[in-house]
């Protein structure tokens, strides 16, 4: 990705990936269990600096993993008539379902009223996030809106590379898969395939 990607587009992206391919023919799911979830916030900690110090417990893992689930089916719906990253292809939340799950999440963080009021202007009402609100959910949630209603939805795609379950964010016309490793195996996968055919 790009310096100039904003933070809600790289905690989105981020938050999609902690599911991967595992380097044997499976999926590994990098937030396992609440100690992999801290560790997690812990390297995300400039992006999410009200929650980065604190453990998850299992109650913020599980709320997480939900919200995950549905970021996932929602990418999988952005990205249409594409189709979705593999380890979603079968188990994807309906689009209304996670579209509920995202919204419920991000609603999570408590608002209260600030008044602004400039020398040559009236006031003027913001809602903002309390002060001892943070939730993590809810910025993960709230992150991942800024995202999907931003201008670098466009740029979203699913690599089809052979084991690859990654979503990525496009960043010239010609590229087709997340990073160069994949494109090698695309292309070693197509070669093998067209030797095998013609033997």
């Amino acid at each position: 990705m790009q310096d100039s990607t904003s933070r809600d587009t790289r905690l989105a992206l981020d938050l999609a990936l902690t599911i991967r391919h595992d380097g044997r023919g499976g999926i590994a799911d990098d937030l396992a269990d609440p100690a992999a979830l801290t560790a997690w916030i812990r390297a995300h900690a400039d992006d999410l600096p009200h929650v980065a110090g604190h453990p998850a417990d299992a109650t913020a893992h599980a709320a997480v993993r939900d919200l995950r689930a549905a970021v996932r089916a929602l990418f999988a719906h952005a990205v249409r008539p594409g189709a979705p990253s593999p380890a979603d292809a079968t188990r994807l939340l309906p689009v209304p379902e996670a579209l509920q799950r995202l919204n419920a999440a991000a609603a999570r963080t408590p608002t209260v009223p600030v008044l602004r009021w400039a020398e040559d202007a009236g006031p003027v009402v913001d809602r903002r996030p309390a002060q001892d609100g943070a939730d993590l959910t809810a910025a993960l949630a709230q992150a991942v809106i800024a995202f999907l209603a931003g201008p670098d939805l466009h740029r979203l795609r699913a690599c089809h590379a052979p084991r690859c379950v990654r979503y990525f964010l496009k960043d010239h016309p010609r590229q087709e898969w997340c990073k160069p490793s994949c494109g090698n195996r695309a292309r070693v996968a197509r070669h093998h395939e067209r030797h095998k055919q013609s033997s």
